[in-house]
């Protein structure tokens, strides 16, 4: 599959958007971990309501996963999965499958090339139709990565189902939406951080011919992708984790969720994390982009056999 050479017939909008979906959950089994240690870092120190005493303090990464491991067993590195497979299917596969299409659309005709402009609309455009699509399996996934850190091993669900059944009922259908706003923002920023860094670097690449359209410049791109979105999403990513978390009550909005973790932690706490946040971010990109590609190649190469 590595040697395979770009296809002279470009991937079908179909073609992406099943790519993108698949490369999402390829990314996910390979870094769910460090996504379940950025959680446990961004909430941690949280005033809860009501106050509770006898919380897991997690150090570090490693810190963190072998805590973790040590206290809830290796399954824990993984809670939320399912979830997280099924917010890939649908989230990734709208706001990466779907992003050359949209970025299409905001390319004035004739033109010889897509303008930074364009590529930044197609990224917030593609990360806030996906966001809205998916919130419900971010929710969950982010209640079970975080619920090993309840005190006194309390357990919220027992399963993915029971976990939009519960939230539903309890939070009514709006708590399966909670924190959309703040995820639309942080994705319009990671989208922008990750495809449109992907893009320019990869083009940059490409044009100065320093290297080939191949896994080592998708290597390349997806890392300075990874790095770039780290850095500009991580404040919104733990309000986002924070405040998707939160119980009935503990925060009236959005914005005191920010404010409390301002004047809590202030300035640093909105880089909490952030040390697994670009190991997974960085990791999970150099995987998606690279498997996004070549699962792209494939099923090019595969579809005049099915004709």
């Amino acid at each position: 599959m590595v040697g395979l050479k770009p296809p002279e017939v470009p991937p079908t909008a179909a073609m992406k958007f099943v790519s993108a979906g698949m490369a999402g959950c390829i990314a996910d089994l390979c870094t769910f971990p460090l996504d379940t240690a950025k959680v446990r870092l961004q909430i941690q120190g949280e005033v809860r309501i009501p106050r509770s005493t006898g919380t897991v303090e997690y150090r570090g990464v490693l810190g963190t996963l072998s805590t973790m491991v040590r206290t809830e067993g290796p399954r824990s590195l993984y809670s939320g999965l399912a979830a997280g497979l099924q917010r890939q299917m649908s989230f990734a596969s709208i706001r990466i499958g779907l992003y050359d299409s949209v970025k299409q659309l905001y390319t004035p005709k004739g033109a010889e090339s897509t303008g930074l402009a364009a590529r930044v609309l197609a990224g917030c455009t593609t990360g806030a139709v996906a966001v809205t699509c998916a919130q419900p399996t971010d929710v969950v996934k982010v209640r079970f990565q975080a619920n090993g850190a309840q005190p006194d091993g309390v357990r919220r669900y027992s399963g993915t189902v029971d976990a939009y059944r519960t939230i539903a009922r309890e939070e009514g259908v709006r708590g399966l939406w909670r924190g959309t706003l703040p995820n639309i923002a942080r994705n319009a920023i990671i989208n922008c951080g990750e495809l449109v860094t992907y893009d320019l670097i990869k083009d940059a690449l490409l044009r100065a011919h320093l290297m080939t359209d191949n896994v080592p410049c998708h290597f390349v791109a997806a890392f300075g992708a990874g790095f770039c979105a780290t850095v500009v999403a991580s404040p919104v990513d733990v309000v986002k984790t924070r405040y998707m978390n939160a119980g009935p009550g503990q925060y009236r909005n959005v914005l005191s969720c920010f404010l409390a973790l301002l004047m809590q932690d202030g300035l640093a706490g909105f880089y909490k994390g952030f040390v697994p946040s670009f190991l997974r971010l960085g990791s999970w990109n150099v995987v998606m982009f690279v498997s996004y590609e070549q699962l792209q190649r494939v099923a090019v190469l595969a579809r005049p056999a099915q004709s």
